[in-house]
């Protein structure tokens, strides 16, 4: 696959300047640090936590399996069973099974998460709550007791035809989440999660805003951040000179690496 040619492309590659279907138009903004391919879970299991409300009645320890189904090559990929045991941010952010369970650690260690799931309006604030970030990848969250107790009671479905079908259109995608009670929590069948060009029910800049200032806040002073993102959002308004110091900030560094067991 990687043979050296004389300078010739050894695959057709079309390009065009015209039309109204191009890639770009249907892809998918990530609302936080997670592999494009988990978007439908994630969708899915937050909207079982939304709905269902079943994290405010059952504990981690009450939960008896949860069941990821999806299609090719999601399942094939950040489904590998070789991914169960991730021991760095490298591999943690592409299993599926430490994905899926860190956003369900997050929302039962949420102070009050009964009250703010009740004040909600729609899903938008919850992806806002739970959102992953680099923090949500350190070496201390990679080995969370917790989210390995929730990572064991992961399993995975091939979605056969009827899923494969439907990709790379959208993330088709399902999960259903199992208590020891009998209780069965079922996101059914998610085709256009939050982020997705064809979803038409997530407020996508409020909740990309609330991700920009999230991950922005890492690296500059609230003041700085403000008029960075300002600038960032209004590019077709600057002028020359505003565009070749648009990346010329004040960055904070951390004395401690996210990858550090003192992180």
């Amino acid at each position: 696959m990687n043979e050296k040619t004389k300078g010739d492309s050894p695959f057709d590659i079309t390009l065009s300047n015209d039309g109204d279907d191009f890639a770009v138009m249907g892809m998918h903004f990530k609302l936080g640090l997670y592999e494009h391919q988990s978007a439908g879970a994630l969708e899915g299991l937050q909207k079982l936590i939304y709905e269902s409300k079943f994290v405010t009645k059952a504990s981690i320890d009450d939960i008896a399996n949860i069941n990821i189904i999806a299609y090719e090559p999601a399942f094939g990929i950040i489904g590998d069973p070789a991914k169960k045991n991730p021991t760095t941010r490298q591999s943690a952010d592409h299993s599926m099974v430490y994905i899926i369970s860190t956003i369900l650690r997050k929302a039962f260690e949420t102070p009050n998460i009964g009250k703010k799931l009740d004040s909600f309006n729609n899903l938008d604030e919850l992806w806002k709550l739970l959102m992953l970030e680099p923090k949500d990848y350190s070496h201390k969250a990679v080995f969370n007791t917790n989210t390995r107790k929730l990572m064991e009671k992961c399993t995975f479905e091939h979605g056969g035809k009827a899923y494969d079908e439907k990709y790379p259109e959208g993330i088709p995608t399902s999960i259903v989440v199992k208590l020891k009670n009998g209780e069965t929590f079922d996101s059914k069948f998610v085709m256009f999660p939050s982020g997705h060009s064809r979803n038409t029910a997530a407020n996508l800049k409020d909740i990309l805003n609330h991700k920009f200032n999230v991950l922005g806040r890492l690296a500059l002073k609230e003041d700085q951040l403000k008029t960075k993102l300002s600038e960032l959002n209004n590019l077709d308004k600057l002028t020359n000179e505003e565009l070749r110091n648009l990346y010329e900030c004040r960055i904070q560094q951390s004395k401690v690496s996210v990858d550090d067991q003192a992180f």
